[in-house]
């Protein structure tokens, strides 16, 4: 239509800016982004570039060139309506109404006819809105599956609408809108009753004015369908046959496509991305379909909201493309404890219930799911009524749940007015276990015909509220909540055939010792069901079951599910932390002493994290009934702060407090009811003076065998570190404090320990404890006082020469007993040298020194070098590894180690020694005096240069066994050197280090050649050289022969091509006894300081 004198007045480029005017900056610039991201038909977009800088004048004008005429007013309303900006579009239709009043007849006759269709496609919206509208707000009455507060329902939901309302608003760092917005929730939380009240909201023109069409695609529903075409579809709720589907489609940037229940998906979606489908008119696979929308491969300018369960987000995941995340709030505490005490209002008991479902940790936590809470009130209030007790039933989740699953069933005269026979119960029961582990939750005529189940039949699950109806999908039924399918699900285990002898295949799910094996982090479906299977063979809960459904339980279970456990701790790759968490929230469960005791003997060591409560609850109860604990690793990330800091007037804080103690002394009572146990070790906790004192006072306990106690990484509050336990304990020989943060309470505390006669500690590491060289004056005092420590390890440590100088007092002092020390990295120079090196010609029972990482120089090591030529020094060990020398150092060191006799382990590596430092040491090692039996040159600066001496060595000293030269450029030329040594009958070397010394295939051979003569190298590392095929091949000629008699070989197996794969393959057929590692790791006595 050509321009009318109106059309060109009132879409000039004035009237657009009057409007334009009214925007802020904030609003100026959303509307640039989302006039880029609007596409209008038979239209040029404006170049970003030209939109971006463009001030309100400007835009104006590129608005009405490339949509000339009513374009650019319609692209506006459009943009205005997605900016939610509603008094601006009704002023400007306001104005639009008044201007076509004064326009000539045929202007508005012109503009009537080319709004036709557009007239007729706003019938079509309302039309559509009002179906929506009447569809959704039935639905929206009839949500409430368990009768739960409708009130109390939509005020979450309202809640929760916020959380939507903005989800595909503007991101103000990308300048875009999200395309997919995932939201996430548990299952009761609310998605699908929020996404009903988005609908209805939309419809009504209180959400969502940028998107002209939403569409909601029901979980359930598509998962009965078979072949459609996409239209077809979305056509569902169209309010008439005729669907104006391609004019829709057209502008998929306007359309919001609702995806409710991906869970409820039964669609693997493994189609290639290249083979979906764009065209929406074709007919596929409706699993085709949704796996196009979802990977935006149909109508990709399109926007998404889809839900899911947090247990299916693994597989959703994988199909969207950066999806905006909105989970759905929980009920926090204090909005948990409020409906608990609002439900039970005027209730004597009620003060008491409310306190039996706090203590309750892990049925405190489901309450933060509002249908759970509603379930949990409900069922208590019947059980009280019923005389039953508040304690007992809120004991654990499975007695609660065994109530309320038991109340659905009520008893007249003695007798259920309505049972299922226990055939039917026992395929109901299959039906659920079924779905927890295939993750669907929805019972199609597919599933009762496979499972045996009527419709007669499931209907008095029906009746008794276990099973829903679905109201929108015939012939669907759901369970009212997962945590009910999941009961009936665990029930299934109990009533089950004895699989013992079955010659034909079971399924998956039948199997127990599958589903112990799971764990909650890879398969947290699974997780609630496991704990209600034990918790069902708690001797009560069976009784409750056998008197509701009138059966006989057969308490064969216990004895099968015992035997998995036994396989299970007798598999050395079970014991990870994250399962035996699981297990223990198992065993506390079933509130048998006797089966947890007996259980826990099959795992003598545990691995347990306490990062909240019920980690606290669950694990004290476990450990309190071990009694063949042999190691425990615990980590304690949380204190309850909300307990300990909480206000002290609080009615139930000292009830909180004394609850958490006690949890403690239970957890730390193994240490003295396990002989067997030999070592506890924290890591990466925070303590407080309560544990400290209750950890002190087991420590104290005569029964307690401890011997090695490792507080790693502990930060202590409070001033708490207290080492008075010590003198007590007779059995601990080995303190770990490494990375403690040491006070100066606690290492006077420590060090008065050491002075105690009664004190039987052999080993201290205080490894990076921030000591300073004032903290080496109580250090040297107990050292002198203490007559059993012999493994004292102070490395990085602030110590400096001061500190050292204080050490080497007690060292010189004829009481000190120290036999290992490492002072790696404190910040010694060649200051402290004198004085250590007097220390060590005085000291008679120091064998073991560190030296490492430490700047000696040159200076330093000459010191220490004159301290070696005594024949009074006692060192066999002796660790110089980066210590800044260089040949000059080298030299002295030579010189000392012709009149030491007692040396035996010399570690230089890191030092820049070069090949003229090295020979000197080499001609030291040829004479057959020179005692030392391991050599450490690793990234030495060496070449092949320094190889011949090192030959000479090699073969004429009888007593070298050890040899690490990795790091090194030798190369093969070097190797085809060392090579002459090691196929010469005098050489005795055992152990040779050649990792990351550039070799290639050519030295190979050389080597092959070599370990077929040598009879005496076990080990042998060829880690970080670039070898290639023919290299392997040559080496492996040799390694499968029953003459080599190598055991350890260090190898980047994973690195070779598959040739070579397999040909190391067939040498671990041919020669078990050699083990080939990736990494490899030195084994020698030197490594003492390392491990230490």
């Amino acid at each position: 239509m050509a321009d009318s004198p109106m059309s060109f007045s009132f879409f000039s480029e004035f009237g657009l800016l009057f409007y334009l005017e009214e925007l802020n900056n904030e609003e100026l610039n959303k509307f640039k982004l989302l006039l880029k991201e609007t596409i209008e038909p038979g239209c040029c977009p404006i170049p970003w570039t030209a939109v971006k800088k463009a001030k309100r004048e400007e835009l104006a004008c590129l608005m009405n060139k490339h949509y000339p005429g009513e374009q650019a007013w319609k692209m506006t309303l459009k943009i205005f309506g997605k900016m939610n900006l509603r008094d601006l579009c009704k002023r400007a239709k306001a104005e639009l109404n008044w201007q076509m009043q004064t326009m000539k007849s045929e202007d508005v006759e012109a503009i009537k006819e080319d709004h036709g269709d557009e007239e007729a496609m706003l019938g079509d919206r309302a039309d559509y809105r009002t179906q929506i509208k009447e569809k959704f707000c039935i639905t929206w009455n009839k949500t409430s599956l368990l009768g739960e507060s409708a009130d109390f329902n939509y005020g979450i939901t309202q809640k929760n609408r916020k959380l939507l309302e903005h989800a595909f608003d503007v991101n103000v760092k990308t300048h875009k809108m999200p395309k997919i917005v995932l939201l996430l929730g548990a299952a009761g939380i609310g998605k699908t009753t929020l996404l009903r009240k988005v609908m209805v909201d939309w419809a009504e023109g209180n959400l969502y004015h940028q998107f002209t069409y939403v569409f909601y695609l029901n979980g359930r529903e598509i998962s009965q369908l078979k072949e459609r075409s996409f239209a077809q579809l979305i056509s569902k709720d169209w309010p008439s046959t005729e669907i104006p589907i391609e004019k829709i489609l057209s502008q998929p940037s306007s359309i919001l496509f609702i995806i409710d229940s991906f869970d409820e998906l039964n669609f693997a979606f493994e189609e290639p991305e290249f083979a979906l489908c764009g065209d929406w008119t074709q007919e596929h696979p409706v699993s085709f379909l949704m796996s196009s929308l979802l990977r935006k491969v149909m109508l990709p300018e399109s926007f998404l909201l889809v839900t899911t369960r947090i247990t299916t987000l693994n597989r959703l995941h994988p199909l969207l493309k950066k999806p905006l995340s909105v989970r759905l709030k929980e009920l926090c505490k204090n909005a948990r404890m409020d409906y608990i005490h609002q439900f039970l209002k005027g209730k004597t008991w009620a003060t008491n219930a409310a306190r039996s479902i706090r203590k309750n940790a892990r049925l405190f936590s489901m309450c933060r799911i509002p249908l759970v809470c509603w379930l949990v009130c409900t069922s208590l209030k019947q059980q009280v009524e019923k005389g039953g007790s508040v304690a007992e039933t809120c004991q654990t989740t499975t007695a609660l749940f065994t109530c309320y699953i038991c109340s659905l069933f009520p008893r007249v005269d003695g007798h259920s007015a309505n049972l299922p026979n226990e055939t039917v119960l026992r395929s109901l029961c299959q039906a659920a276990a079924n779905g927890i582990w295939t993750m669907t939750h929805v019972l199609y005529r597919d599933s009762l015909r496979k499972h045996e189940l009527t419709r007669s039949d499931i209907s008095v699950f029906l009746e008794a509220n276990v099973l829903q109806k679905d109201t929108e999908c015939e012939n669907c039924y759901v369970f009212t909540h997962l945590h009910v399918q999941e009961f009936f699900a665990a029930m299934f285990y109990l009533l089950r055939d004895n699989l013992e002898g079955v010659d034909y295949p079971f399924q998956l799910f039948e199997n127990l010792n599958v589903l112990l094996q799971s764990e909650h982090y890879h398969h947290p479906h699974l997780a609630q069901m496991k704990c209600f299977l034990f918790g069902l063979l708690n001797k009560d809960r069976i009784k409750q079951l056998e008197e509701t459904f009138n059966i006989t339980i057969s308490l064969e279970i216990k004895k099968e599910l015992l035997q998995c456990l036994e396989l299970l701790g007798n598999d050395d790759s079970f014991p990870s932390q994250l399962r035996l968490e699981d297990l223990f929230h198992c065993l506390y469960e079933i509130q048998d002493e006797v089966f947890t005791t007996q259980a826990m003997s099959y795992f003598p060591k545990v691995t347990i994290k306490i990062s909240e409560e019920i980690n606290l609850l669950v694990f004290s109860f476990c450990l309190k009934l071990s009694e063949c604990l042999q190691t425990i690793k615990l980590t304690v990330t949380a204190l309850l702060d909300t307990i300990f800091h909480s206000y002290p007037t609080c009615d139930t804080w000292q009830e909180d407090v004394d609850r958490v103690t006690h949890g403690w002394q239970d957890l730390f009572s193994a240490l003295h009811n396990n002989e067997d146990l030999r070592e506890l070790c924290l890591y990466d906790s925070t303590f407080d003076e309560l544990m400290m004192n209750i950890l002190s006072q087991e420590l104290r306990h005569p029964n307690c065998k401890l011997q090695k106690l490792v507080l790693r990484a502990v930060n202590f509050l409070d001033y708490s570190q207290d080492f008075s336990f010590l003198p007590h304990n007779q059995n601990l020989i080995h303190l770990d404090l490494k990375d403690m943060d040491m006070q100066d309470k606690g290492l006077k505390s420590l060090c008065d320990a050491l002075k105690c006669l009664t004190c039987e500690l052999q080993k201290l590491r205080l490894t990076c404890c921030d000591l300073k060289p004032i903290h080496c004056l109580h250090l040297s005092e107990a050292l002198i006082r203490n007559k059993r420590l012999v493994f004292l390890n102070l490395s990085t440590n602030n110590l400096s020469d001061d500190g050292v100088k204080l050490l080497c007092k007690a060292l010189e002092h004829p009481d000190c007993c120290l036999e290992r020390l490492s002072l790696a990295n404190s910040g010694l120079t060649k200051v402290g040298c004198e004085d250590l090196s007097l220390a060590l010609i005085s000291n008679k029972r120091l064998t073991h020194l560190c030296l490492a990482d430490n700047f000696l120089g040159d200076d330093g090591i000459t010191l220490i070098s004159d301290a070696l030529k005594y024949p009074q020094c006692t060192l066999k060990s002796l660790v110089l590894r980066s210590c800044h020398f260089t040949p000059l150092g080298s030299e002295y060191l030579s010189t000392s180690l012709l009149h030491n006799k007692s040396l035996t382990h010399l570690d230089l590596g890191s030092n820049s020694l070069q090949d003229s430092g090295a020979k000197l040491l080499f001609h030291v090692l040829q004479q057959r005096t020179c005692n030392l039996q391991e050599l450490e040159l690793m990234g030495c600066i060496l070449t092949s240069e320094c190889c011949v001496d090192l030959v000479s060595a090699l073969v004429n000293n009888p007593n070298l066994c050890s040899l690490q030269l990795g790091n090194n450029n030798l190369k093969d030329t070097g190797v085809h050197i060392l090579c002459d040594a090691l196929r010469n009958p005098n050489c005795n070397i055992q152990r040779l280090g050649l990792e990351h010394c550039g070799l290639t295939s050519a030295c190979c051979q050389d080597l092959s050649t070599s370990l077929h003569g040598n009879q005496k190298l076990l080990r042998i590392n060829l880690t970080k050289n670039t070898l290639g095929y023919e290299g392997i091949r040559n080496l492996c000629e040799v390694l499968g022969s029953p003459e080599c008699k190598l055991e350890v070989l260090g190898l980047d197996k994973e690195k070779v091509d598959e040739k070579a794969k397999k040909l190391l393959e067939a040498v671990r057929v041919n020669n078990p006894l050699l083990v080939i590692k990736s990494h490899y790791d030195n084994e020698g006595s030197g490594c003492w300081w390392q491990y230490f």
